[in-house]
């Protein structure tokens, strides 16, 4: 009979070995065995199976609706919307004339800038133009937008020492050498000297969520693209009322600015405005725009 003993065994005398190769095997069978879980996919959704019989269903887009989905509490099946009987609309009452072309030409004529006059503006056109935005269209009617217009000379110098010196951090380290090469041609740089020279700085903040009457959280569906949608009609008013602006993202300025101006933590700064009359010496980039037939397809 042939006697075995463990601890002469090849194993145990080159543990250093045999180790890490049985650690390995091991690692090995479990990625192997593991099942990944199955999708079906359709024209319109994903579904997931999930374990134990359970389906959930992934809507197309699905990251925009919202940051969280409550179905867990009782009032789930009361609309955070008050129901109210629908009433007749009769389509547009106020427009400028029956030919599109007035509204496009005032539009075509906008351009942003970056050089700002300090001549004053009346304060009630500025709230007339962001009461305009506020008719945007939203996500189940949820309004999911704050509008922070800044007149204060300290606090516009506040706003942007922050903005400064996270762009310089931008251009000099984050943002990708394509990325500069590409602003080259519009001339901007980190330094922001329309941030205190504008008269207005608009603050434009996406409500990730609400809070309703019960102290609960209220969902803000698509806050994001209702917000962007009220930007755009204020670029609008703002353009009608005479007035220059400029769309800016202050990369990485978020949290600060946010801080600076005491906004609670469901709101998140979407877009910046300076907002005046261009400088009497303003010059703007010689651009052209896109065709009607390069963005435009007819079916």
């Amino acid at each position: 009979m042939i006697s075995w003993n463990f601890y002469e065994s090849w194993v145990v005398q080159n543990w250093q070995y045999s180790v890490p190769t049985l650690a390995f095997a091991l690692v090995l069978w479990k990625v192997l065995s593991y099942q990944a879980p199955q999708f079906e996919e359709c024209d319109e959704e994903v579904t997931k199976v999930a374990p134990q019989n359970q389906t959930k269903k992934k809507l197309s887009e699905e990251e925009y609706i919202g940051e969280f989905q409550d179905d867990s509490y009782d009032e789930v099946d009361t609309p955070a919307l008050e129901e109210k009987p629908h009433i007749p609309f009769y389509g547009a009452t106020v427009i400028l004339d029956s030919d599109p072309t007035k509204f496009y030409e005032i539009m075509n004529d906008r351009r942003s800038v970056r050089m700002f006059s300090d001549r004053p503006i009346d304060y009630e056109i500025i709230e007339k133009c962001v009461q305009t935005a506020a008719t945007s269209p939203s996500g189940a009617h949820t309004e999911p937008w704050t509008f922070c217009v800044v007149q204060d000379a300290l606090l516009k110098a506040q706003i942007r020492d922050i903005i400064e010196s996270e762009e310089l951090e931008n251009y000099e380290r984050r943002m990708s050498r394509r990325w500069v090469t590409d602003l080259k041609p519009l001339k901007t740089n980190f330094v922001k000297e329309y941030l205190t020279t504008a008269p207005y700085l608009i603050l434009i903040f996406k409500q990730t969520y609400g809070m309703m009457e019960n102290g609960r959280k209220k969902q803000h569906y698509y806050n994001e693209i209702s917000v962007s949608i009220a930007t755009g009609i204020l670029l609008c008013a703002l353009q009608a009322a005479g007035l220059s602006s400029l769309v800016t993202t202050p990369l990485n300025c978020g949290p600060a600015l946010s801080n600076l101006l005491k906004r609670p933590k469901n709101e998140k700064l979407l877009v910046l405005l300076p907002v005046g009359y261009a400088a009497d010496d303003c010059t703007i980039p010689d651009l052209t725009r896109k065709s009607i037939d390069e963005v435009l397809v007819k079916y």
